[in-house]
């Protein structure tokens, strides 16, 4: 779609490697190798009854636990792993992906219709995470997530995080929304259509057909409203869209750090992009659209964002966007399947 010439970004990659299996403790840490998985469980499921869970219930959720190798395996390379943006782009931007995106529009045309009134999140947007996450739905994983975080809960590069996700997953499996059997995900405990991890599931996931659920895994309804709602949350603006492919002359490319900084705060790659500006000064800056035309005359600021040799001009939604998953190889794909979906 795009040609590759220099890295400006960098978007990681995960990729959940197949070998499978339950791990033989031999962890490359000093803190794993101290402390056991099975003594670790027993003191997490102490503290879990201490916080007024049942014994049967940690039975019935943790009591037979043992850590994945794969998981682990795959959450220390996933920062080493890259691929550059036209190749990332391609493989999860199909044809095949669009055509099934354009389908299910028009196939859930009144519930999107409702969801997008509800929540003020257009279709093509809902429809475009739907389909970078799982496939719409085809793809979910088959990881039992208590396993999954489980393992990565005991694992010390990120035992913090994935401690309360843990603590989260318990709240779901104790509440009358989920069936435990239900509970299969990524390897990183990331769980049904949405990919929602356990946190995010308790705060933004929506009973939209009335069944008394929150079905992200089984109900198109539920998913379609849990996403939108996500957005919203995180501070979609309706009547907006998230930006699009420019082109910057090579004498503004070259002063480009000395007209507008980056970024200091926020998630990594909100931090590697441009500050906001008006949109009419990036025109008079010799920014143009992907076809040469002028940019639209409208009030909004924009930054932008450099995958190699492509370059784009993004609003406030894209932030958004990022909301949902810090990289920018994935917002830009977003927004693309988006335009693509319109």
């Amino acid at each position: 779609m795009y040609s590759t010439t220099r890295l400006v970004i960098t978007s990681l990659v995960t990729i959940a490697l197949l070998t499978s299996g339950v791990l033989t403790i031999r962890a490359t840490n000093k803190q794993a190798l101290e402390t056991p998985f099975e003594q670790w469980l027993e003191s997490f499921i102490s503290e879990a009854r201490e916080r007024g869970y049942s014994s049967s219930f940690l039975e019935s959720t943790l009591g037979d636990l043992k850590p994945l190798q794969r998981v682990i395996r795959s959450d220390r390379t996933q920062a080493e792993l890259t691929l550059d943006f036209n190749r990332y782009y391609q493989t999860r931007v199909t044809p095949s992906v669009i055509e099934r995106g354009r389908k299910l529009k028009q196939q859930h045309r009144k519930l999107l219709d409702r969801v997008a009134e509800t929540f003020g999140v257009p279709p093509r947007f809902i429809l475009a995470i739907w389909g970078m996450e799982s496939r719409y739905g085809q793809v979910q994983g088959k990881t039992p997530v208590f396993q999954a975080l489980a393992t990565l809960a005991w694992e010390p590069r990120r035992a913090k995080f994935f401690r309360t996700q843990l603590f989260d997953a318990l709240a779901i499996a104790a509440s009358s929304d989920v069936e435990t059997n239900w509970m299969l995900g990524s390897w990183a405990g990331a769980m049904g259509q949405p990919q929602f991890m356990p946190s995010s599931y308790l705060q933004y996931a929506v009973d939209f057909d009335g069944d008394g659920k929150r079905n992200i895994w089984n109900s198109t309804a539920d998913v379609l409203a849990s996403i939108a709602r996500y957005l919203q949350e995180h501070g979609w603006k309706n009547g907006r869209t998230w930006g699009r492919p420019v082109i910057v002359p090579s004498a503004t490319q070259d002063q480009l750090p000395e007209i507008v900084s980056q970024r200091s705060q926020g998630c990594s790659a909100k931090r590697n992009m441009t500050q906001r500006l008006p949109l009419n000064q990036w025109h008079e800056l010799g920014v143009r659209r992907l076809d040469g035309n002028v940019l639209p005359k409208v009030t909004i600021d924009a930054s932008l964002v450099e995958a190699e040799s492509n370059t784009f001009l993004v609003y406030g939604n894209y932030d958004t966007l990022l909301s949902y998953n810090c990289a920018h190889y994935y917002a830009l794909s977003v927004g693309l399947l988006a335009d693509q979906l319109n």
